[in-house]
């Protein structure tokens, strides 16, 4: 007489247990559920269908968690990648990332990619498995170039090195392991000046604003002793009163940072009445217009007799 298969629960509620109250039905099965078995837990409602073989062990509204283990799961083989992957993702839809070649069916919330060598890229270990956080960061800056936010890209950059999960090396690492990589220079640029503590990308977005408005020419890295010391402005509009100084470092944010950048601004309006407007990413490269519609105005206070031009971006 053939044995009779019979469900191992205790292997079912450590699975469920380990994914947040959600199981496959593959893992059913190689628990030994047949299935009637299957049915009768769906009958007494100790598990409930979320997707085509998913099933969760409440009948509540899922969290944000098991909506990710719901998404892995109706795709396996496959793992959280890009926005979902990275550190503190923010609530909503989850993205997810299975091998090329590969058609699947998921949740309508749920975002699919398709990765070559997507093996080589995930932490299966992880619970759930997800991207490693160096290939993550790299889709989701690649996404915000192709739409041309350059300042949402260094923002994703800034906040997923200062969070201390991968450094800079680890991601110019993942970079050059990629075979194709949308606004791969722009994003070495960047990553070097958070390495390095220069804003070589913002200069230049601040360089071809000026240019673009008609604004007048500026000084660069013009020296000064207000504080006591030989500093550098990045940008010196001296003969208007004006410095312009901007703030791409990622790592300027520490109170002892802030103080001194204060310090060197209270120096400069007590030394020579100059001015100092600090601009951000977000003013250089989402904003550019606006930005120097406020420059200008504060040139002309200044004294600056010139006329702001109209840039194609302009309303």
């Amino acid at each position: 007489m053939t044995p009779r298969f019979t469900l191992a629960v205790g292997t079912v509620h450590e699975t469920l247990t380990a994914q947040d109250g959600v199981i496959s039905r593959r893992q059913l099965v190689a628990a030994g559920a047949r299935h009637h078995d299957l049915e009768r837990l769906l009958r007494r409602r100790e598990l409930r269908r979320i997707h085509r073989g998913v099933f969760a062990d409440h009948t509540g509204p899922l969290t944000q968690r098991q909506r990710e283990w719901v998404a892995v799961l109706a795709a396996w083989p496959a793992a959280l990648a890009g926005e979902s992957a990275l550190p503190s993702p923010a609530p909503g839809r989850v993205h997810i990332a299975i091998e090329r070649g590969r058609r699947v069916r998921v949740p309508e919330w749920v975002d699919v990619s398709c990765r070559s060598q997507l093996s080589e890229q995930v932490q299966w270990q992880r619970s759930p498995p997800r991207q490693r956080v160096e290939h993550a960061v790299l889709d989701v800056v690649a996404s915000h170039c192709r739409g041309g936010d350059v300042a949402a890209a260094f923002a994703v950059l800034a906040q997923v090195i200062q969070s201390r999960h991968t450094t800079v090396e680890r991601i110019l690492d993942a970079l050059g392991k990629r075979q194709r990589m949308t606004g791969r220079r722009l994003i070495a640029a960047m990553l070097a000046d958070v390495r390095d503590g220069v804003c070589s990308v913002l200069e230049r977005g601040y360089r071809d604003l000026e240019r673009a408005h008609g604004l007048p020419r500026a000084r660069r890295q013009h020296a000064s002793e207000a504080t006591g010391r030989r500093t550098h402005q990045d940008v010196a509009y001296a003969e208007y009163g004006l410095v312009v100084e901007l703030d791409g470092y990622v790592f300027h944010s520490s109170s002892v940072s802030r103080d001194h950048d204060a310090a060197r601004d209270l120096a400069e309006l007590a030394a020579a009445g100059t001015a100092t407007a600090r601009l951000t990413f977000g003013l250089v490269f989402r904003t550019p217009c606006r930005t120097a519609t406020w420059v200008a105005e504060v040139l002309r206070r200044g004294g600056w007799k010139g006329s702001l031009r109209k840039c194609p971006h302009c309303r």
